[in-house]
């Protein structure tokens, strides 16, 4: 560097010069903090709006719904982007159930004078009282009753025999 730029940034007066001004500066600055905002007002236009260069009723048919063509074809169709190695076959829909499973309880059984015995038996929710030989419900019948079970027979031979109060689950075609 040049020996008198050196002297002259290491003498005492520039620095003197140098905190007077950045001073001087911060003065002006704080004097200014109680400045009120410029008066705003409306203005008035000189001019007319510019007008609309653009024609947007024109806009509306480009991007109307049945113009364009369709983007995707039909994935049915043979085609080299879409393959029909990941769609499942056709899994045939299995016929309606014809049978339902009903809860049946044997509650015991009763004979008045002169009378057949009359069993009770809890289906599901509701309670039939019938003789024996009588439906107890669509295609099952009442048989022989004991203190300890009731045999169900049905039209196809089949028995069931139900112990008493034990809960179990019968087979019956849907109506």
């Amino acid at each position: 560097m040049i020996p008198f730029l050196v002297q002259t940034l290491k003498s005492r007066w520039f620095a003197v010069a140098v905190h007077a001004g950045l001073s001087f500066r911060l003065f002006l600055a704080a004097a200014t903090f109680g400045g009120k905002a410029p008066a705003l007002r409306d203005s008035v236009p000189l001019s007319t709006p510019a007008l609309s260069h653009v024609p947007v009723s024109k806009l509306e048919h480009p991007f109307a719904q049945g113009i364009w063509p369709r983007v995707l074809p039909d994935t049915n169709r043979t085609s080299l982007f879409f393959t029909k190695h990941f769609i499942p076959p056709t899994v045939p829909t299995p016929p309606p159930p014809t049978t339902r499973k009903i809860e049946i309880t044997y509650l015991g059984f009763y004979q008045t004078e002169g009378s057949a015995r009359q069993v009770t038996v809890k289906l599901a929710n509701d309670y039939v009282v019938q003789p024996i030989g009588a439906h107890i419900t669509t295609n099952w019948f009442a048989g022989p009753a004991t203190i300890q079970s009731l045999t169900l027979t049905n039209l196809a031979g089949q028995t069931n025999l139900l112990p008493l109060n034990v809960k179990q689950e019968i087979e019956v075609p849907i109506p």
